[in-house]
């Protein structure tokens, strides 16, 4: 019999070569549509996907540095911008799942059970997020960046238990985690990244913050793979930027989860702070900015 690790490495596999071939027909489905979206990323696409997933697979999150790189250059529209995110991450993510998973102990029932919960908050968060117009999702994200570069910055200045040592969670404590990961899942989905705030509230509930990548990894790939089917049905994402991400984001997993043993990640999280409060003024400025053209002038 396969044990739960197993099986969920299996599942993530078998949704990932299902989200590839979806992909594949959509692309050429809708291709035709609108040339201009059509052909191979671009240098700077594949540039951000390379950089994100680096330091995605580090800990350090990805959806902020992409939201902050398509903001400056200008290369998604905002109300695309999550839906980008989540189908041109999701086969890298896939890559940090199956490296975490297989290699870092943690309890495969709290690993299933918080993956399970962050899949259901997701997917009904990509049934709503999917269909919002464009200023709702600018506001959104902004409140939510805003909210991430707090956290960042918090945990950056000790103002987070470091974690204990545990390896799992049980009773009151694995509930407690579950409806608030289901809750991560939900906001993912308007691209707000879940890594942080994950390890926090592991690191509150007493677990070793090691033990925390396995889970966030899984939860992300399976969140990321079913709210890309959404977006992908709704036609809400950028195709040659979301080829992107996948294409420089794939050998970036690999070094940085295979090869990389140490960096100055400290100095690195208080880089991505600045960047995530960057992103966050500008989707806030979008937002607010859109309402005062939309306002008419009376005299």
């Amino acid at each position: 019999m396969p044990t739960i690790r197993e099986a969920l490495l299996v599942v993530i596999g078998v949704a990932a070569i299902a989200f590839a071939v979806v992909w594949a027909r959509n692309w050429r489905r809708s291709g035709s549509a609108d040339a201009g979206d059509g052909g191979p990323p671009t240098l700077a696409q594949i540039a951000i996907g390379f950089v994100a997933n680096f330091f995605d697979t580090l800990g350090i999150g990805s959806f902020a540095t992409t939201t902050a790189a398509f903001k400056a250059l200008k290369l998604v529209p905002d109300e695309n911008i999550p839906g980008t995110m989540l189908i041109g991450h999701s086969l890298p993510v896939v890559a940090q799942a199956f490296i975490f998973i297989a290699v870092v102990s943690v309890d495969p029932t709290v690993m299933l059970t918080l993956i399970g919960a962050t899949v259901i908050g997701g997917w009904v968060g990509a049934s709503v997020v999917a269909t919002l117009p464009r200023r709702p999702i600018q506001i959104g994200m902004g409140i939510g960046l805003t909210l991430a570069a707090a956290f960042m910055a918090g945990s950056q200045l000790g103002l987070f238990p470091g974690g204990g040592t545990a390896l799992g969670l049980s009773g009151s404590k694995l509930a407690v985690a579950a409806s608030v990961f289901a809750l991560f899942g939900a906001v993912l989905m308007i691209g707000i990244g879940n890594y942080a705030p994950s390890m926090i509230l592991l690191s509150i509930l007493g677990m070793d913050p090691r033990a925390a990548f396995p889970i966030m990894m899984g939860a992300g790939a399976l969140v990321c793979l079913a709210g890309g089917f959404k977006f992908m049905g709704k036609e809400r994402y950028t195709r040659r930027a979301a080829l992107g991400l996948t294409v420089g984001g794939i050998p970036a997993v690999l070094i940085a989860g295979l090869l990389v043993k140490s960096l100055p990640l400290a100095v690195l999280r208080w880089i991505v702070v600045a960047v995530v409060l960057y992103a966050a003024v500008m989707m806030l400025r979008s937002a607010f900015g859109e309402r005062t053209r939309a306002i008419p002038i009376t005299a």
